[in-house]
């Protein structure tokens, strides 16, 4: 009974494998961006020679891990799942590479074409973020996301002009919500569909919050609980592809968006772009990368008075745009983040 379950375990992780590219859409073809790392095929090494070396691994591993793995996997990281805590120093051969067991484990389940370990940043959901230990190394999948590094402009759009709904007015009700006593947050977030702001604003305490429309095991802020008004059909299209949709975290060094959908997000922000420039970057990113959408200590020594789209300082400067599956500038049809179907706007108090 020991060994029947123990090789169902491995034969379903093995089926539930990230696919090549060419074996299933990843939401991703046939796109272009910012991120490292972009689609592509993967090392060296027939299907044959993956499937030996990945069973000869996962039967080495035990069943509650196989247990752990299995349901970061099957779930695509929407169910919370514990660190699956193996050798750092175990190292297995693929075809002429030769891969350190948690990247082979990251490259089988979640990412073929990765190359390095420096292409990966761990989650802050992690227990072993922040921590060091040589020994033993999560290897959970979906506790990692791959990094994003920015082109310079390459395929990001620019927005040409600024929008009359960066909502100084939303900043101003957040203020609200510590004048009636409650605990003070580091930003609030606003979820617009085009035009018109839909729900209240939503605050933030905690260290980091799921933003989605539908999560298997999600707490945070829930847009599909949200009535809406809009009967536009792309809005409603747009809506249900928001999935699993972003993590927003506070860390060390900034605040970090990470993607969980199954589509590219765009992001606009002061500091992701070179004080030098005249406007401000639309910044495209693939699912299960993460960026660094905003330092704060950057942004206190921003200072520019004649670009118009700081005209508004600070609430200009402190806010973050984020839109789901659909871009905007000059790249795309629609001009103005405002032209979007579904989007957010995240207001950092700079207290």
């Amino acid at each position: 009974m020991f060994r029947t379950k123990r090789s169902g375990l491995v034969r379903r992780l093995w089926r539930s494998r990230a696919p090549a590219e060419g074996d299933a859409d990843t939401g991703t073809r046939g796109t272009a961006g910012c991120c490292l790392g972009k689609p592509g095929k993967p090392n060296p090494g027939t299907e044959a020679e993956l499937k030996a070396l990945t069973y000869s691994i996962l039967k080495k591993i035990k069943e509650k891990q196989l247990d752990v793995l299995l349901q970061a996997v099957e779930s695509k990281g929407g169910a919370k799942s514990p660190c699956l805590l193996l050798p750092a120093k175990v190292d297995a051969r693929l075809g002429q590479q030769s891969y350190a067991l948690p990247l082979l484990i990251y490259k089988v389940f979640r990412w073929p074409d990765l190359r390095h370990s420096s292409e990966l940043k761990r989650l802050s959901c992690c227990e072993s973020y922040g921590k060091i230990n040589p020994e033993l190394v999560c290897c959970n999948p979906h506790h990692m996301s791959r990094l994003c590094e920015l082109d310079s402009p390459g395929s990001a759009s620019t927005e040409t002009g600024g929008t009359v709904y960066s909502a100084p007015m939303g900043f101003s009700d957040s203020l609200a919500l510590q004048e009636r006593g409650e605990q003070p947050h580091w930003c609030v977030v606003a979820y617009w569909e085009e035009k018109t702001r839909v729900g209240r604003l939503y605050s933030v305490q905690e260290s980091s919050l799921d933003i989605f429309y539908d999560l298997p095991q999600g707490t945070g802020f829930c847009l599909g609980q949200l009535a809406s008004d809009n009967k536009s059909q792309l809005v409603q299209t747009v809506r249900a592809k928001i999935g699993y949709g972003i993590q927003l975290s506070r860390e060390a060094d900034g605040v970090w968006v990470y993607n969980r959908s199954c589509y590219p997000i765009f992001i606009k922000s002061a500091t992701l772009d070179n004080p030098d420039s005249r406007t401000l970057l639309v910044h495209k990113v693939f699912p299960g990368f993460s960026i660094k959408a905003f330092d704060f200590e950057k942004a206190k020594s921003l200072r520019r008075p004649n670009d118009h789209e700081f005209s508004l300082q600070p609430p200009t400067v402190f806010t973050v745009q984020i839109s789901f599956v659909k871009g905007w500038g000059q790249c795309y049809t629609r001009q103005f983040i405002s032209s979007c179907p579904c989007w957010l706007e995240v207001i950092f108090n700079n207290r």
